[in-house]
C-alpha cells in the first residue's frame, strides 16, 4: 500500500493524491503557510538525515525522540510494565537501529495513542512489531491509514495489564487518553499534551489547540481534573520530554484551579 506522510504533523496517510492533510486542516492543527508538502518513510531513511535517540528516563520508561525533530516533534515512550511493554504515542521515523534497540529492551506488546496528532506511522510500527493499536472510538474518524490492527475501545477506562491502564479524559480531543502506570514510585501518568507541562515545571496546562492558542472551557478542565482525582501518581511525563518527578497529582490539581480561575477572571490582579 502506497502511503505518504505530512511533513507538518508527521501523520501517515493512504491517499497519495490528497492535496491537504486532514489532520492539519482541522482547527487544532494548521496547514503550513509555505504550503502542503509530503514525504515517505523510505525517503526519510534514504536521506540519512534522521535518527532516533532512546533515553532511559527511569521507572521502566524509555523516551524515543527523532533528531533532528520531525513534524510536531513529540516524544514516544516505551513503558515497561511487570509483564507488558507499551509504546505510548508514536513518532514518524522508524529504522532498523530503532527496531533492534527496542527489541533489546524487551520489545512491545501494544501501541496506545493519546490523540490523533501523534498517530504518525502507527500502522508501520504495529506491523513491524506485530502488535495491536488502541485508539478511543471517539477519535476513530481521524485515522488516515486504516488497519485491522487498530482496536477502537469505548468507555472511560481500558486495562491493558495489571499495571498499565488507559483513561479517556477528553479535553484536547473528545477521545483524548492518558496512560497510568501503577505502583512505580507511587504511580506515573503519561499524558501526551492532553496535560502539558509548561516552562515552569511546577505547573501544567490544558488546551484545545496549542499552535492556535485556543483554550479549553473552564467546565471541561474542571471535569478533567475531577476524573484524575482518584488516581495516585507521583510522576508525570508529557509529549515533549518534560517531567514532573514528585508531587505530580498536586501540580495537576492546583494547575486546574488556576486555569479555571483565570478563565473566570478571578485570578488576575491587574
Amino acid at each position: 500500500m502506497e502511503t505518504i506522510i505530512c511533513t507538518t504533523c508527521g501523520v501517515e496517510q493512504i491517499n497519495p493524491e490528497r492535496e491537504i492533510c486532514p489532520i492539519c486542516l482541522e482547527e487544532r492543527q494548521y496547514v503550513n503557510p509555505t504550503g502542503q508538502t509530503w514525504t515517505k518513510l523510505t525517503e526519510m531513511k534514504a536521506s540519512g538525515t534522521y535518527q532516533n535517540v532512546i533515553t532511559d528516563d527511569g521507572a521502566g520508561v524509555y523516551a524515543i525522540q527523532t533528531t533532528p525533530a520531525f513534524g510536531i516533534g513529540q516524544t514516544a515512550y516505551l513503558v515497561q510494565g511487570t509483564s507488558y511493554n507499551l509504546l505510548w504515542d508514536c513518532i514518524t521515523y522508524l529504522d532498523s537501529i530503532t527496531i533492534e534497540q527496542i527489541n533489546e529492551l524487551g520489545g512491545i506488546h501494544a501501541i496506545a495513542l493519546s490523540h490523533p496528532h501523534y498517530y504518525a506511522t502507527q500502522v508501520e510500527w504495529a506491523e513491524t512489531f506485530d502488535v495491536p493499536i488502541y485508539i478511543h472510538e471517539d477519535d476513530a474518524s481521524f485515522v488516515t491509514r486504516p488497519s485491522e490492527r487498530i482496536t477502537f475501545w469505548s468507555g472511560e477506562r481500558l486495562e491493558l495489564s495489571d499495571d498499565l491502564i488507559l483513561h479517556r479524559v477528553g479535553g484536547h480531543f473528545k477521545g483524548a487518553v492518558i496512560c497510568e502506570r501503577k505502583d512505580v514510585s507511587a504511580g506515573l501518568l503519561l499524558t501526551g499534551d492532553i496535560i502539558r507541562i509548561v516552562a515552569d515545571r511546577a505547573w501544567v496546562s490544558f488546551m484545545y489547540s496549542y499552535p492556535n492558542v485556543i483554550p479549553l472551557p473552564a467546565k471541561t478542565v474542571e471535569r478533567m481534573a475531577e476524573s484524575l482525582r482518584p488516581l495516585a501518581f507521583e510522576k508525570l511525563y508529557d509529549a515533549f520530554h518534560r517531567k514532573i518527578e514528585t508531587g505530580a497529582s498536586e501540580v495537576v490539581a492546583r494547575s486546574a484551579e488556576r486555569y479555571i480561575a483565570a478563565l473566570n477572571g478571578d485570578w488576575f490582579t491587574t
